[in-house]
């Protein structure tokens, strides 16, 4: 096979996740439960927090980001962070172990009333889990991005989103971000209609 026709390859791939995703409605009533849960949150007063590891991280930050800064048009600052800071995660592992990197920070941030957003695309991701299970105990509601089943966060988070399909990180990872920008914009256009007219 060509390079040209693996590319093609490829992104027929990445569509047929879409589909898969787009065709299964109890993904889709998730994905509306995470932008209420998210309006609520930020409505109330909450803020929003996010974690997972690897590409899951960078995308853990992305949607921390675009709360913080700008999404579609210039806007009041919302809360939400992401719990990538290398000195604390570091910190936590050397003195607590790795996995309890991100349920220290949830600890230390988070606050009844608040969310959670744990990305995982196997959904069994240690770290991951102990945040959401701490959060639990603090009632701070959670929502997970997830893949290949829902692993063990399938049961643990209150709004499981579990990619379709995909059986590698990057087609999940794909349609998380998708997820994510597409929250984003539902809860913009409840909080801020004058940048959708």
């Amino acid at each position: 096979m060509s390079s040209s026709s693996h590319v093609r390859a490829s992104f027929e791939e990445a569509s047929q996740v879409l589909a898969a995703f787009l065709a299964d409605s109890a993904q889709l009533e998730a994905v509306e439960r995470f932008a209420e849960a998210a309006h609520a949150t930020l409505v109330a007063g909450g803020k929003l927090m996010s974690c997972g590891n690897g590409g899951s991280m960078c995308d853990a930050m992305h949607f921390a980001e675009e709360w913080t800064g700008r999404f579609r048009g210039n806007r009041d600052a919302l809360p939400a962070i992401a719990f990538s800071d290398p000195s604390q995660l570091t910190c936590i592992a050397n003195d607590f172990g790795y996995a309890e990197v991100f349920a220290r920070s949830v600890a230390a941030y988070g606050r009844e009333g608040d969310l959670l957003l744990a990305i995982s695309t196997s959904g069994n991701s240690p770290n991951v889990l102990r945040a959401v299970e701490v959060a639990r105990e603090r009632g701070i509601k959670t929502v997970g991005l997830l893949g290949k089943g829902g692993g063990e966060l399938l049961e643990q988070v209150d709004i499981p989103i579990v990619v379709p399909l995909a059986t590698n990180s990057d087609r999940i990872q794909e349609v998380h971000i998708k997820v994510i920008h597409i929250t984003i914009e539902a809860v913009e256009r409840r909080l801020f209609p004058e940048n959708y007219a």
